[in-house]
């Protein structure tokens, strides 16, 4: 048994002693999940791993022919190396996917101190796009980093909400395409760094609310020099300290109010904190969503809903705040998936090369356990940097994949660590059928093995074949954009759940499907990762099963609805719209 196996066991049993039971109540359907036949970290053999998994690099046919500039002259302000995001919106309400991306700018000593803007591009619905930026009315020119999208007036229209390096910004969708500036009449204020956000309705009250994680105090005023005088290098976050996240809680008249202290999630410790990327989650099944903060190089945030408009922070208690050895992680980006398809949503953490990624398994929404090892996802660990990550059924065959977006931080690390690169290949984790992961990336396609500077990921079906895409931002670089090539094992459930409250997307719906004696669960979010989004739709792979059993949908607000499979397609969008309040 591996030290971080070893210490795993060891923190599970101490946490197992003081845990209360989870509250279920009987009515999800859970299946048991595959044998977990492994016990030690899987091993590509020598040649490589193959997959029927392919993914093709598609950006310059698809006409995505935006390049993100960091503005940097060799000053090294931190921001530079850490955007920026992207995601994807459906903003015209025409079924298909969009895409923002989130630009940089000139920073001081930058030679063309042009401003520069973000850029949404419209799908033809065919995946492929066109630049639209100037007609909509959008064009924020502030230093961006990420983006998450969610309908805040309840109109049906998707707005987004942009994190900066500097004041953030909400654009109101006003629904004919156009966009507005409504930052200042929603009552947004948020001058710190903020790297990611996340929407959801914490307090179940039908109106989204929005936390938005901050970074840490770096400014172009206090920029600090940190390597040799002939080498600077951009500083490690331990440099700066920790400013606190921010949770806006939406009034239901176009207004938003701050309500981190009240909520119970202000962390005003400058030692702790320093956010980078969220995910709201459910993590107990008890139909109040919890949320996770990825913090770089300090303990992780597990917050609990406490259902009364509270949030607790537990993530030493349940497990998620240190990886198996008791250590904290530079925690990047977030993916949550059922990674072991046992009916409890797990975490996928990326971390910095010197460490490894982490998976946290949730035991039944007791508690946590960090099986990375166990589950083969620590390959490689101290050569990349992850950021943005998802996991995804790529080729519908029941099982869950995880892609990892890599880039390192330093652009000159090679000066300090010849093994390292700037530039990276990123990575997919195939489930092997068995519970044990490999990375078959390179046989994934050309693509990669193509190196860059990757940071947001956002997974989504772009061009409406029924298969899951990925785009992927890169600092200081052009946009990816992985069209699905593989060979499909199985059926998919592609599900538009729409809320009651204006139809939009019922943004903290969690959905399982039954099929075949199995059982998948979803759950439906806006925002998180790392500084992105992708599809609002929900994708699940249902193997070789040829027809649903049933759906059961739990709503934002809890009541639950029963749906035949007959109802349900495969291979295509199902809407699914929630019935009217009792």
């Amino acid at each position: 048994m591996s030290r971080r196996s070893l210490a795993a066991t060891l923190v599970l049993l101490v946490i197992l002693a003081g845990a209360a039971a989870a509250c279920d109540g009987g009515e999800t359907p859970r299946a048991q999940p595959p044998s977990q036949a492994a016990t030690t970290a899987q091993t590509a053999p020598a040649d490589g791993p193959t997959t029927a998994i392919r993914f093709t690099a598609v950006q310059d046919e698809a006409g995505l022919d935006f390049r993100h500039v960091h503005g940097g002259s060799g000053a090294k302000y931190m921001a530079e190396t850490m955007g920026a995001g992207g995601g994807l919106l459906d903003y015209d309400g025409d079924g298909d996917l969009d895409v923002y991306l989130v630009q940089g700018g000139p920073l001081p000593g930058y030679p063309d101190q042009t401003p520069l803007s973000d850029r949404l591009y419209q799908n033809d619905g065919t995946g492929r796009f066109t630049d639209v930026t100037e007609p909509s009315g959008l064009g924020d020119t502030a230093y961006g980093m990420g983006t998450c999208f969610g309908d805040v007036e309840n109109d049906g229209d998707e707005d987004i909400y942009v994190a900066n390096f500097g004041p953030d910004s909400l654009w109101i969708n006003d629904g004919d395409g156009t966009f507005r500036d409504g930052t200042a009449g929603a009552g947004i204020d948020n001058p710190l760094w903020a790297s990611s956000c996340a929407f959801a309705d914490y307090d179940r009250d039908g109106w989204l609310d929005l936390f938005v994680v901050n970074y840490v105090d770096h400014s172009l005023t206090n920029n600090q020099r940190c390597g040799p005088a002939d080498a600077l290098m951009y500083c490690h976050p331990d440099a700066y300290n920790g400013v606190p996240d921010v949770l806006w809680r939406n009034r239901g008249d176009g207004t938003f109010q701050n309500a981190t202290a009240t909520a119970g999630v202000l962390d005003d410790d400058p030692s702790q904190g320093k956010g980078l990327g969220v995910s709201w989650i459910d993590i107990d099944d008890d139909g109040w969503l919890d949320l996770f903060v990825a913090n770089d190089s300090t303990r992780q945030f597990l917050y609990h809903n406490q259902g009364d408009g509270t949030l607790e922070e537990v993530g030493v208690m349940r497990g998620a705040a240190f990886n198996a050895e008791g250590a904290t992680e530079a925690g990047m980006g977030v993916a949550i998936g059922d990674i072991d398809q046992d009916g409890w949503l797990d975490i996928f953490l990326t971390t910095l090369d010197i460490e490894s990624n982490t998976l946290f398994r949730n035991e039944a929404g007791r508690l946590f356990e960090d099986l990375t090892d166990r589950l083969g996802l620590s390959v490689d660990p101290e050569r990349r940097v992850g950021f943005g990550t998802e996991m995804l059924d790529a080729d519908s065959d029941g099982d869950v994949e995880v892609f990892v977006g890599n880039g390192h931080i330093i652009d000159n690390i090679a000066a300090i660590n010849p093994s390292l690169t700037f530039e990276q290949t990123n990575q997919l984790y195939e489930d092997q059928g068995d519970g044990r992961f490999v990375d078959v990336a390179a046989s994934a396609g050309p693509a990669f093995a193509t190196p860059g500077v990757a940071r947001a990921t956002a997974a989504g079906d772009i061009d409406g074949d029924g298969d899951l895409d990925i785009l992927v931002t890169h600092n200081d670089r052009s946009v990816v954009l992985l069209r699905n090539d593989s060979t499909r094992r199985g059926r998919s459930v592609l599900l538009d759940l729409r809320s009651r409250n204006g139809g939009r997307p019922a943004v903290g719906a969690k959905a399982w499907a039954t099929a075949g004696g199995r059982t998948w669960v979803a759950e439906l979010r806006a925002g998180g990762s790392y500084q992105g989004q992708g599809d609002h739709r929900l994708h699940i792979g249902i193997g070789d099963a040829q027809r649903l059993e049933y759906l059961v949908i739990r709503w934002p607000e809890g009541d639950r609805q029963t749906i035949p499979g007959a109802e349900v397609a495969l291979d295509r969008v199902t809407r699914i719209v929630q019935p009217p309040a009792p």
